[in-house]
This record gives structure tokens, C-alpha cells and sequence, in this order.
């Protein structure tokens, strides 16, 4: 049942956020429009992607993270086809969920703008892609027959547009159609076969390899020209538009040669006489987007991979309809994943500056400049400790705050390499002319006074990558690593925009945990009821959790430092307990004794802990040792016994790993030890009193016997 507080909340909003009419509880046949259905998808996916996220799934391709996204995706299909819902209305949800929620999963409201990040970043990719497949699936469906969708296009949907086959069913049952499962199967088997067959699958066989460049320049195929990578604007707010450019195919890679045609669901490698994707170089990676024929939109090539190789652009992907050599084609990249690359290839540079400025001379060894992410690898004789990498990570943050250009032009190698402060890859060969890029000071003005001292104030290497056009667009920056990874050269991982964003929060959210928790011990550790084993076990969590999470190093090596304090306060409590628990039980065990000196058989039952049993076991052991005792410790509803026999007790037969087990039966858990001393750990309280005698007839008839 939808109509309940659980859920009339969320389809209020919904509501809200796109204006269509409001839920009326329609089912089936008699929800003609589909509207109420898409209510309840978007209700039901939302609640089921807060509880998943929160607790630390993905959407990914595989396992789990495969079922987040299928839900997620069928959630944003739902939106958009059937509530015309504007981008971010499945995210904008969250804060209601977690409001509902909160107070039975508390994790929920951890972190909720990290929840709505990764729905948005999702939903952003989707409908890149669902524009084109719905395309695609509309040309399929024109061309059906016998009302069947033939498997291979399925399989294309959800390889090359990223369409979960539940999605592309539902698509088909929409228009009364069926799909051919068996033929999706056979699809999918046959893919995963040639993947496993090799590291990159079919990718191998449409690479340019020495070979194939040989055949290229033979053939007269000029080098791309791939200037138009650097075609793109931003405005003050930061938002960009890339120019796309015409151009016309060269050449077409397939199966490990060149061929005249390429036509669907083949993978290939296109070669064009100029391209505004940029290839992977420089340690940034490449341009993603789409391919299309000039006079038909149906004509289109899917690009996964941009690569380089002797001056060839190599366009990688798969093909959806006909192109052939000499066809006009024009090209649109990525965007998203292109900003996502100038945000983290910029902040490099700066990642750069910053180093330098912190420890001196600090070598580049390599840098990976992906999406998610940077890494920055360089020379340095130890570690960076904690206040280093914020001085770090505060220089950086400071000149986004200057909001100063970012500035880029091919210079002469001979004349850049004079500019003071320029920072190069040692032993890296450099074309001439250079691309210099530098922040905040035009390259024609470094050029003019190589010499001057301004350049040693500002971020000025040598370039090919494309960056932003000011560097406060990346929005905000933070270190998440410092690590070795070989003998002196360090690593950095850091991030930046939404992904910083969401450190920045992560980190103020558990800095507010971690401090509430070091104030509650700090005020109740003087307390008889100091509860330290509770607060041990929340600090326990607290230190999980803070390795799990993406957040400023730093602030990470702060907390883990206040947790280890407090740590520290309650493992002195335990032990301050567990000492005087000892010294209890070992008096018990002393007033007994005086009580009844000529005894030689002693059980006795305390309200105690394991630990402290243990200890007044000892105490007979070593002080007297005449005495043959069962000690049995009750906890809550555990149950703890420690036996000694005494030497005259065992040669009257008397044995403690007999012992012990007679009294397992009652009250099970785990036995072990040795004639003369035996222990049971882990039992049931249920039957203290009830082992206690037994314990006490037991002994008896062993040693009367």
C-alpha cells in the first residue's frame, strides 16, 4: 500500500518538481496514462538507492553495484519519458527519504548530499546515452515484423547505450513487442568470451599498431589534426561549451585491418583528418562522445576511446548503422567528462606549485589525470606528515580563491625554456614549438621577460592537456593520500568540484562525530558508571568509518589521532576495572579459604568477569596450592569456569579436563585444558546454580572414590 506517510511525502514532491497531476492510486489497465506507475517506480527506486548508497554500494557494471544501476537507470527512464521530470528531480528526493527514514537508519543521514552526487552524476551519464539508444531502438522497432526485438539489438542496447535489458523489455512491452532472450543471451555470452580472450577484448584488434601506422602512411593518410580540442569557451560561472568540428573518415580499423565499411554493432577504430577529441596523453585520459554521419542522425558511432599514435587520432568504439571511408561525418564530445578532466589536469599544475612550495625541490614522476580523480607521483626523501599536506592543500585552495586565468600558447622550445619558475617532466622530450601553460600570467608576457621573478610565483609547465579557462571553475580542491610507492617517491591523490565537495563534507560531518564523542568520554570518564566498553566500541566505528571515507588526509590524521586518545582513556578504564574485579575475586577467594582453612575442595560462584576468575585461579595456583577449587564467573548471561586440582586431588583420580566436561553439558560452550588446570569459556547462565552443584558432587565422588 503507496498510501501511507511513508510515501505521500515523495509523491508530493514529485509532484512539486514536475507538475504533472497528482498520484491517484491507479493500478494496471486502469492507469492509462502510466503516470501513477511512474510515481510509484521513482518512490520505491529512491528509498531503495538512499538505504544502498548510504551503506556504501556503487552503481557500477558489476555484482550489486550492476543492480544499483539498473534501478537507478529505470528510475531516471521513468522520469523522464513518463513525468517529463527536468534533471535532478530523481536526486532532489533524498532529503525526503532521509527525513523518513533518519530515525530507524541513522546511517541514512550520514551524508545525504554524497547520495544526491551520485544520482545526479548517473541520471547525467544515462541521458546522454538514452537520447541515442531510444533512437536506436526506434529505428529497430520500425523495422519488426513478427513482434520480436532480435537479440543482437538488445544486447547493443545495453553494451553501447548502457540500457539494462529490464529497461529495453519494458521499452518492448510498451509497444506490444517481445524480445528475443535467447539471442540477447547468445550476445552477451559471445562478448564475454572474446573479453576474457584478451586484456582489453575486442579493442585489440582495432588498435593502431607499427604495423598499421606503416600502412596508413603508405597509403598517404596525413596525421589528424586534433587542434580543435582546444575549441571551447567559459563564461564567469564556469559553464563551458566545447566546439565540435566536421570532418571527413580516412580510414577504418576492424579485426586487425583496414577496411572500406564498418556497419552495427561492430567495434572499430576510426581515423579522420581532424578531430576535436582529445587522446590520451600526458597522463590525462580521453575524450568520450559520438560520431555521426553528416546527412543521417541514424548513422552513428559510439566513441569509448580516444588514442594516439604517431600523429593518428584513433577513434574507438562501436557502430550503430553504416559509415564508410570518405563519408562526412561531424563530432560532439563528452562535455561532462571533458570538464570533469580540465578541473583535475589544472589542479595538477597547481598540486604542482603547491609541492614545490612545501618541500622545495619535489621531481614529477608521472601523474594520471582521470575523471574521479588526480595522481600525482614525485620524488621526496620521506613522508609528508599531516601539516605539510594542509599547507599543501591550503596554497592550492588559496590561489582558486584568486580566481586568476589559466592561460595557454606554443612557444619556441628554446625561448620557454628560459622562463623563470617553468616546471618540466625530467628527461620528457618536448616538441618544438611547446605548448606553455600558466596561471595568471599571460604566456606572451613570460615570453617577453623570461627572467623575471614573477614566474616563480605561479603554477608555468609545459603542456598539451586542456584546461580550465580560470581556476576557481573546479570549484573546490582536497588531498585524500599521501603514500609511498617505491623507495623515495611518494603518491598524491586528490580531488576536486563535486568530489571535493563532498570530502569537504564528509570530513566536516565526521569531525562533528568525532568531537561529540571525545567530549561525552572526556566528561564521563571520571564516573562510576563510566560505560567504556559502549564508547570503545563507538570509537571502533568512528575509526572504520574514517578509513572507508573519502575526506581531506589531513583531517583524517587529525581524528584518528582525537579517537586514539579517548581510545586510550577507555582502555584505562577497562583495565582499572578488570584490576579491581581481580582483587574482588581474589578476596572471595582468600575469605573463603579463611572461612573453612582445613577445606581442600572450594567452589565457588561470583558475579564477575571471565577475566577476574581467571586471575583468583592463579592466586590458588601459586599461593595454595593444597586447594583443589572450581571458580565459576557469571557475566550477564555468560558463564565462565576455572578449575585447579591440587596434586593429592589428582592422584585420588580427580582430573580438571574431566572436570570440565561433566559441567559442559549443562551449560555448553567451549572446554579444553589440562589434568591439572581446565577452563570453560562461553557458557549459558541459564544453569549457574544447577553446575555449581554438580561441580560440588563431582568432585566429591572423585575423590572419595
Amino acid at each position: 500500500n503507496y498510501d501511507t506517510d511513508l510515501f505521500v511525502p515523495i509523491f508530493d514532491a514529485i509532484h512539486k518538481a514536475t507538475g504533472i497531476r497528482k498520484y491517484t492510486g491507479l493500478v494496471g489497465n486502469a492507469d492509462k496514462d502510466g503516470v501513477d506507475m511512474a510515481y510509484r517506480v521513482l518512490a520505491d527506486h529512491v528509498r531503495t538507492l538512499v538505504i544502498a548508497l548510504s551503506d556504501g554500494g556503487r552503481p557500477d557494471n558489476v555484482d550489486r553495484g550492476y543492480v544499483l544501476r539498473r534501478i537507478l537507470r529505470r528510475g531516471v527512464r521513468y522520469a523522464t519519458d513518463k513525468l517529463q521530470a527536468p534533471p535532478g528531480t530523481f536526486a532532489s528526493l533524498v532529503p525526503i527519504v532521509c527525513e523518513s527514514l533518519g530515525d530507524f537508519f541513522p546511517e541514512v543521514t550520514r551524508d545525504p548530499q554524497l547520495i544526491m552526487d551520485i544520482i545526479n552524476e548517473e541520471e547525467m551519464q544515462f541521458l546522454k546515452t538514452l537520447s541515442h539508444g531510444r533512437r536506436m531502438f526506434e529505428r529497430s522497432v520500425s523495422t519488426v515484423t513478427d513482434g520480436v526485438i532480435p537479440g543482437d539489438v538488445a544486447f547493443r542496447l545495453y553494451d553501447t547505450y548502457g540500457f539494462p535489458i529490464d529497461l529495453t523489455r519494458l521499452m518492448a512491452q510498451e509497444r506490444g513487442l517481445t524480445i528475443d532472450e535467447a539471442g540477447f543471451g547468445a550476445s552477451k555470452l559471445r562478448a564475454q568470451e572474446l573479453s576474457r580472450s584478451s586484456q582489453r577484448g575486442t579493442a585489440e584488434t582495432v588498435v593502431l599498431d607499427i604495423h598499421a601506422v606503416a600502412e596508413l602512411a603508405q597509403s598517404g593518410v596525413q596525421a589528424t589534426n586534433d587542434a580543435f580540442k582546444y575549441n571551447y569557451a567559459g563564461d564567469d560561472n564556469g559553464n563551458y561549451t566545447f566546439e565540435g568540428c566536421s570532418a571527413e573518415i580516412k580510414a577504418l580499423r576492424c579485426n586487425k585491418s583496414f577496411v572500406e565499411e564498418i556497419t552495427s554493432g561492430q567495434e572499430a577504430s576510426i581515423i579522420l583528418d581532424q578531430t576535436c577529441f582529445y587522446a590520451e596523453q600526458g597522463g590525462q585520459q580521453f575524450d568520450r562522445g559520438f560520431i555521426c554521419k553528416l546527412d543521417s542522425e541514424d548513422c552513428e558511432f559510439v566513441v569509448e576511446d580516444t588514442q594516439v599514435v604517431n600523429g593518428y587520432v584513433s577513434h574507438i568504439g562501436k557502430m550503430e548503422g553504416t559509415l564508410k571511408v570518405g563519408d562526412k561525418v561531424k563530432l560532439a564530445i563528452d562535455a561532462n567528462r571533458r570538464r570533469r578532466l580540465m578541473n583535475n589536469h589544472t589542479a595538477t599544475h597547481l598540486l604542482n606549485y603547491g609541492l614545490r612550495q612545501v618541500i622545495g625541490d619535489a621531481d614529477q614522476k608521472g601523474s594520471l589525470v582521470a575523471t574521479d580523480r588526480l595522481r600525482f607521483d614525485f620524488t621526496a626523501k620521506k613522508a609528508l606528515n599531516a601539516e605539510q599536506v594542509k599547507e599543501c592543500e591550503r596554497i592550492v585552495q588559496e590561489m582558486i580563491a584568486t580566481k586568476k586565468g589559466v592561460f595557454a600558447k606554443e612557444s619556441p622550445l628554446d625561448q620557454a625554456k628560459e622562463i623563470q619558475g617553468l616546471r618540466a617532466v625530467f628527461g620528457e622530450v618536448y616538441p618544438n614549438p611547446v605548448r606553455v601553460v600558466s596561471v595568471g600570467i599571460e604566456v606572451e608576457q613570460l615570453l617577453s621577460d623570461p627572467s623575471s621573478p614573477a614566474g616563480s610565483l605561479t603554477s608555468i609547465e609545459f603542456c598539451g592537456g586542456t584546461h580550465l579557462r580560470a581556476i576557481n571553475h573546479m570549484d573546490a580542491f582536497t588531498i585524500v593520500s599521501e603514500e609511498a610507492i617505491a623507495k623515495g617517491i611518494r603518491r598524491i591523490v586528490a580531488v576536486t568540484s563535486k568530489e571535493a565537495q563532498a570530502a569537504l563534507l564528509r570530513g566536516q560531518t565526521l569531525d562533528k562525530k568525532v568531537s561529540e564523542l571525545v567530549a561525552a568520554i572526556a566528561s564521563k570518564k571520571d564516573d562510576a558508571d563510566f560505560n567504556y566498553v559502549g564508547y570503545s566500541k563507538n570509537i571502533n566505528v568512528l575509526k572504520d568509518t574514517l578509513s572507508e571515507s573519502v575526506m581531506p588526509y589531513w583531517q583524517k590524521d587529525e581524528l584518528r589521532a582525537k579517537l586514539q586518545t579517548s581510545k586510550r582513556i577507555t582502555v584505562d578504564a577497562e583495565r582499572a576495572v578488570a584490576k579491581k574485579n581481580a582483587a574482588l575475586a581474589v578476596q572471595a577467594v582468600k575469605d573463603k579459604i579463611a572461612a573453612c582453612p582445613d577445606e581442600k575442595l572450594l567452589t565457588l560462584q561470583m558475579a564477575t568477569t571471565a577475566e577476574a576468575i581467571n586471575d583468583a585461579c592463579k592466586y590458588i595456583k601459586s599461593k595454595t596450592p593444597t586447594v583443589t577449587a572450581m571458580l565459576i564467573g557469571v557475566e550477564n548471561t555468560s558463564v565462565t569456569c576455572n578449575c585447579f586440582v591440587s596434586k593429592d586431588a589428582l592422584a585420588k583420580g580427580l582430573k580438571a579436563n574431566e572436570w570440565v566436561n561433566e559441567l559442559q553439558a549443562l551449560i555448553g560452550g567451549k572446554c579444553g585444558g589440562s589434568p591439572q588446570v581446565a577452563m570453560i569459556n562461553g557458557g549459558s547462565s541459564d544453569n549457574a546454580q544447577a553446575v555449581l552443584d554438580l561441580a560440588e558432587t563431582y568432585a566429591k565422588q572423585k575423590l572419595s572414590s
